[in-house]
């Protein structure tokens, strides 16, 4: 029952929760002051993600005409007013907080479309959705007191990174079989990888891995499992690279 209830509640988009966390986490570890808002801010973040979601799925299956489409307005109002409990008294303490949020609106539109459209696997809908996950790590980094003019080498590298995950996990499930894809997946990792080493030589070390692992592993039939735990490892690789690197 425990676990029917949760997936009923949480998301179980495993990979979005890497993307969510890893440069948030980041953008913390970089701030020379890390502070309690900081663990407000990741709570609204989170609870704001999860509202999002289950406001989608019910636009995506309302828009079909099912009858499914009631079990996720429940969860996205409680979690529309949780997120609302942690960000507004943050939002009321520092206002741009608030012009940070209306950057990401594009994209948040975006996935919403695509969502409505039944679409949510679209490569261009998930690099929409990388992009304001990344940009978490300059919001963290300024709460903490680091601006933007020094934390944006570390957004660069987790959208670097994030988004080659979106061709990448393509050409290890949904196109697995496709050979424009893994084409697409190397040649990005490969620019990936130059673009990363002039950021800094640190980050050449786990670039250099993605890019192994966008050549060698496609067609092996991993299951999906093992590929999010490789990503989950190459996730804390960038983690624990960004501090040295910037």
């Amino acid at each position: 029952m425990a676990k029917t209830t949760r997936r009923t509640w949480l998301p179980d988009e495993h990979g979005a929760w890497a993307m969510l966390t890893v440069p948030f986490l980041a953008g913390t570890l970089l701030a020379p002051r890390p502070g309690w808002a900081h663990a407000l801010l990741f709570a609204a973040w989170l609870l704001g993600y999860v509202a999002v979601f289950h406001g989608r799925q019910w636009l995506r299956l309302h828009a079909r005409g099912l009858r499914s489409a009631g079990r996720h307005a429940l969860p996205a109002v409680v979690f529309g007013a949780a997120f609302a409990a942690a960000g507004v008294p943050l939002a009321l303490l520092h206002p741009w907080l608030v012009a940070a949020a209306l950057f990401a609106s594009p994209f948040v539109l975006v996935n919403t479309y695509f969502a409505w459209r039944g679409r949510e696997r679209a490569l261009l809908n998930g690099l929409a959705a990388v992009v304001p996950a990344c940009g978490m790590l300059l919001v963290a980094a300024r709460l903490g007191g680091l601006g933007p003019a020094l934390s944006w080498p570390g957004g660069v590298a987790c959208l670097l990174y994030f988004a080659g995950t979106v061709p990448y996990v393509k050409t290890m499930i949904r196109e697995r079989n496709s050979p424009s894809y893994r084409l697409g997946s190397a040649v990005y990792h490969a620019a990936a990888l130059v673009a990363a080493a002039f950021l800094s030589p640190w980050l050449a070390i786990p670039f250099a891995a993605y890019l192994a692992r966008s050549l060698a592993l496609p067609g092996r039939g991993l299951r999906p499992p093992v590929v999010g735990a490789i990503e989950l490892a190459c996730s804390t690789a960038l983690l624990l690279t960004l501090p040295l690197s910037l």
